[in-house]
């Protein structure tokens, strides 16, 4: 018993120990949680509160329910409790799910031999539906029309009250199209991913269906509660109405998902639905220095929707963070590159511990190609290199064709991903003798447009929202090379490096630098970290300034991305950024204006740069 809560501070041996109510534990960036929810768990058992088997954990990726699952094992081995691994459960929300759907779900129609469509199957069949209800699919888009059923089933909408629940023509349609949608799915005995813990709700609707999950996990303990969604939300409350026995871990300060779904106020709802809730706040940080808890305690605490922990690190005060404003975006990656190679070959530092985070996945390629000219290893986590993603190869094939019309091989791409009728688009351009005047970048957007190419994508949808912003990435390097033939070339050339860092990946692999967005950043943590593109319009970025909403989302988008950072935090900004083929100069980002000087070095910045004056938009 002593051994669960050895090394444990006293705010973390009080949320092990508790008993007597629902338990809601506001556990800060770095202050020990994944420990806590074991330890508990573990404390439960000896304590005779609960069989192991009675043990319900739940989180939200497979790779944190592993390490749950296997540190609970550890913890009940080391009592001396004889358990199998296997009889106990620590998995994702969708996994517990699709257990009880396959034992239960019989009883609302659901044989345990249904199939899960993946996004490919689910796209592929709203597809046909539109085909069949002869809908025009530029106005209704497959990947649009599966992000709005997507919605509805994460907000427990069926199809059969979908209209109720908007109005107009548009809604309407959407709903007919849901409605064929699950009459499909019910035909071929399948379920979408979201169908997993809707149907459960549903099922849970019996009561003695219900009763049969609540006696079996007599005690409920979910991990990143800020990231549940409305029904997860309501499954969690089912599971524990009986019994009481909830243990929520989360902070509300790093809820950073609402784009799926995610709904931090579910945190802010446990105290409606149990009166008698215990809260403890976890506000010793295992993971960064002083300072850097500081800054970022700095820019969190402008949040005013939600309940925020000041953090207290257990370690250093440490250095001061590094701000550093560039020329442009050139100069930006050329200075983190030269930040990486000192760090390494004069401090000693692990290149595996060092990060670069950014706010949209085009913001990679500049360091990508500055990176490959220094020999820098790095890898992409979460991503695509910038060049190998497909809609930047589609872009390109249309390119080569203009270039050369014998290139067979990117016609065959553009017949097989924009179809004949576009390719039909792409000749007539071809053969239009003013558009052989065009520049690099004014022929890039002339043919893109021209070809109907850019009709592919929703701006509304978040991943077509992606990939139209590397599209217009690409327009900045076209920028930089007037003449066809030498833009081409400079790509080719880039690619080449790719493919040869690619073939000797197995000897630099363990020597490489993370790039990655902020939001992939999540859950991980560095010695060293560079927060990227610290301006308006990239942080916070540009489509979510007008909302407080998603304005405070923003801020706790570079709040997790600054306590990632262990040892060395960094913070750049170009003064210019030649960005989405546009020369933009951008303010630096408002985050930036909270955080005292005293806690910032501040390089490549004159000092008029940052003097208090009435027009500085710096705050200082």
């Amino acid at each position: 018993m002593d051994n669960l809560l050895k090394g444990l501070n006293p705010a973390q041996k009080k949320a092990v120990m508790h008993s007597g109510s629902p338990l809601l534990v506001l556990a800060g960036a770095g202050s020990g949680k994944t420990r806590v929810l074991t330890r508990r768990a573990a404390w439960l058992v000896a304590t005779g509160e609960v069989d192991p088997q009675q043990l319900l954990l739940l989180t939200f990726t497979n790779k944190a329910a592993g390490e749950m699952k296997d540190r609970l094992f550890d913890l009940l081995t080391s009592l001396g409790r004889k358990v199998k691994k296997s009889s106990l459960f620590a998995g994702t929300f969708h996994s517990f799910c699709c257990g009880v759907l396959r034992s239960s779900g019989r009883e609302i129609g659901i044989e345990p031999t249904f199939v899960i469509y993946d996004e490919g199957d689910q796209q592929a069949l709203i597809k046909d539906i539109i085909k069949d209800l002869d809908l025009d699919e530029s106005r209704f888009k497959p990947p649009m029309i599966k992000a709005v059923i997507e919605d509805a089933k994460n907000n427990l909408i069926p199809a059969s009250t979908f209209s109720d629940s908007s109005s107009g023509s548009w809604a309407e349609t959407i709903a007919r199209v849901y409605a064929q949608y699950e009459k499909r799915l019910a035909k071929t005995q399948a379920l979408d991913f979201n169908d997993l813990l809707f149907k459960t709700v549903e099922l849970f609707k019996n009561t003695s269906v219900l009763e049969k999950y609540q006696n079996r996990y007599k005690h409920v303990l979910v991990d990143e509660y800020q990231d549940t969604n409305r029904s997860q939300y309501l499954l969690t409350k089912l599971l524990a109405d009986k019994h009481k026995n909830l243990t929520a871990v989360g902070d509300a300060a790093q809820a950073i998902y609402s784009w799926r779904g995610a709904d931090y106020r579910n945190l802010l709802s446990l105290e409606n639905d149990y009166p008698n809730l215990t809260k403890i706040n976890l506000e010793i940080n295992y993971r960064s220095t002083q300072n850097i808890l500081d800054a970022a305690n700095q820019v969190i605490s402008k949040n005013e929707r939600h309940p925020i922990l000041k953090l207290v690190s257990f370690g250093s005060k440490g250095g001061k963070v590094v701000l550093y404003r560039s020329g442009d975006e050139t100069d930006e990656a050329e200075f983190v590159a030269g930040k990486i190679k000192s760090l390494i070959d004069f401090n000693g530092a692990d290149p595996t511990q060092i990060a670069i985070l950014y706010r949209t996945n085009a913001q990679s390629r500049t360091f990508e190609e500055v990176f490959i000219r220094r020999s820098i290893p790095y890898i992409l986590i979460g991503g695509t290199k910038f060049y190998d993603r497909a809609e930047v190869k589609d872009v390109l094939s249309l390119l080569r064709v203009f270039y050369n019309q014998e290139d067979w091989v990117s016609w065959q791409r553009i017949e097989r991903n924009m179809g004949k009728r576009r390719m039909a688009r792409v000749r007539e351009f071809i053969n239009d003798p003013k558009n052989k005047k065009l520049d690099s970048k004014k022929l890039m957007e002339s043919i893109t447009i021209k070809s109907g190419y850019l009709e592919k994508f929703d701006p509304q949808d978040e991943a077509d929202a992606r990939r139209l912003e590397n599209v217009k990435e690409l327009a900045s390097v076209a920028k930089r090379f007037s003449n066809l033939g030498d833009f081409l070339e400079n790509v080719t050339l880039v690619q080449q490096e790719y493919y040869a860092q690619e073939k000797e990946k197995d000897n630099w692999k363990n020597q490489a630098v993370k790039l990655m967005t902020l939001h992939a950043s999540k859950g991980l943590e560095f010695e060293t970290v560079f927060l990227v593109g610290m301006e308006e319009g990239l942080l916070p970025h540009s489509q979510n300034l007008d909302e407080t909403e998603k304005l405070e989302e923003e801020r706790r988008l570079c709040y997790v991305g600054m306590t990632r950072a262990k040892t060395r935090l960094f913070l750049t900004l170009a003064a210019k950024r030649l960005y989405f083929g546009k020369t933009q100069y951008n303010d630096p980002s408002r985050f930036l204006a909270d955080l005292p000087k005293d806690l910032l070095s501040v390089e490549g910045w004159q000092e008029d740069d940052y003097k208090d004056n009435d027009d500085d938009d710096f705050g200082w």
